[in-house]
């Protein structure tokens, strides 16, 4: 089944986190959309469903999960996917998303995004549970690279053309996160450009952008710390490839309050414009 494009542009955002509720509330701050924990409202009432439906009246919404592990080899799980229609259908995101991962196996979630091997029989694999689900939600999803510490001796490609191929073959579109890109570059060494270069610009609707944890000899998404200049970088490259993106920042630890977001966010604002300004002149 094909779908309808749902490539939109949303401007930039933020993850939306509990501890500005009310900040956004009485404030109303410049933010141009929000991304939500989709596991944090598959509930049917109390306290996250009622300040998501005032927000959602003032700002669009994304829906962005955890939890689908569509490489995973158990059968996917259809109660957990009728929660996210109900919710899609409740709330009216602009779309969904999720991670090219697995998160466990027998029904044990390991909590953690686990990467998978490069190969053929994984692509058709993971071609064919996205395309359930996007028959089953009745729309396209957003698959997003995830950060990874090993890699697997059976791989016969890198993850740029895997993620390519799976985001063609089911007729999906990419969630590219760029700390996540630089993350792996360094862990496994390979040049994060040739990741954008092959990613196809018409596919890339959102770009996450996160800080992360340098341990040395590795670094790790901890989404804990303000975004690295190598980072804003590599962002610069990624909008010079792909144009205006809709764009949002991940903060999951050491919470800020929502001014110092505001001030990064305003950082990729600026980081577009002037982008914007080199390619039009």
């Amino acid at each position: 089944m094909s779908y309808l494009s749902n490539k939109l542009q949303l401007g930039f955002g933020l993850g939306l986190r509990t501890d500005h509720y009310e900040t956004i509330l009485n404030e109303k701050p410049s933010i141009d959309w929000f991304e939500i924990l989709t596991e944090n409202y598959l509930v049917s009432g109390g306290k996250p469903i009622h300040y998501l439906e005032r927000i959602r009246e003032l700002y669009p919404i994304v829906m962005h999960g955890v939890s689908m592990s569509i490489g995973s080899t158990d059968p996917l799980d259809w109660n957990y996917l009728k929660e996210i229609k109900a919710l899609d259908q409740r709330i009216e995101p602009k779309w969904i998303s999720d991670h090219l991962c697995w998160t466990g196996m027998n029904g044990k979630n390991t909590h953690d995004l686990l990467p998978l091997p490069y190969t053929e029989d994984v692509i058709q694999h993971v071609v064919n549970r996205i395309q359930q689900v996007q028959d089953f939600l009745g729309k396209r999803i957003l698959i997003e690279n995830v950060s990874s510490y090993v890699t697997y001796n059976q791989s016969i490609m890198s993850e740029w053309d895997f993620l390519k191929e799976i985001s063609e073959q089911s007729d999906c579109l990419i969630l590219l996160d760029i700390n996540n890109i630089y993350v792996s570059s360094v862990n496994h060494e390979f040049n994060p450009l040739d990741y954008l270069d092959a990613m196809p610009a018409d596919r890339v609707q959102q770009i996450h952008l996160a800080g992360h944890s340098d341990m040395g000899d590795y670094i790790i998404d901890t989404h804990d710390n303000k975004i690295i200049d190598q980072v804003w970088k590599l962002y610069s490259a990624a909008l010079h490839r792909f144009g205006m993106v809709s764009t949002m920042i991940e903060r999951d630890d050491n919470i800020p309050p929502l001014n110092e977001l505001i001030v990064e966010l305003n950082q990729a604002r600026q980081i577009a414009k002037q982008i914007l300004a080199e390619t039009t002149v």
